[in-house]
């Protein structure tokens, strides 16, 4: 076993990065993994602000400069074959961020969601349980 500079085990680190020592993932069912797959419903809102402030903004932003870039590099080539390729590449190019864009805007919407049905599927559960009790009860 071999320790770091700070006397700690090295095993710690692989644990705490979600790795196991052979490399394989952690998880709740393995050792060195968390103890659960839980996150708070005000880590949802924040990695769902993530995506609305930061993410889809400055996708946007990227794309909008490289459709600049590539419509002037295009313009430069107008008489060659080079503009056919930039003009297809550029076409790519907005297929793929629109996708992401859907994508962003999606895991942002299932993020704001996840919390409310979670509760309210514990909720059902709770419910089931008071109106048909266990077949066990008075045994």
């Amino acid at each position: 076993m071999s320790f770091d500079r700070d006397g700690n085990h090295e095993r710690a680190g692989a644990a705490e990065a979600g790795m196991q020592l052979n490399g394989a993932p952690a998880g709740p069912l393995v050792p060195g993994g968390p103890a659960d797959f839980a996150s708070t419903p005000a880590q949802k809102t924040a990695a769902a602000g993530v995506i609305e402030t930061e993410l889809q903004p400055n996708t946007k932003k990227a794309a909008t400069h490289a459709d600049v870039a590539t419509e002037a590099a295009a313009k430069g080539f107008e008489d060659w074959e080079t503009a056919a390729g930039l003009k297809k590449l550029a076409d790519t190019w907005d297929h793929q961020v629109h996708a992401l864009m859907g994508r962003l805007a999606g895991e942002r919407a299932a993020l704001h969601g996840a919390s409310g049905l979670f509760v309210r599927n514990d909720t059902g559960l709770g419910n089931q349980f008071l109106v048909s009790p266990s077949k066990l009860n008075g045994l």
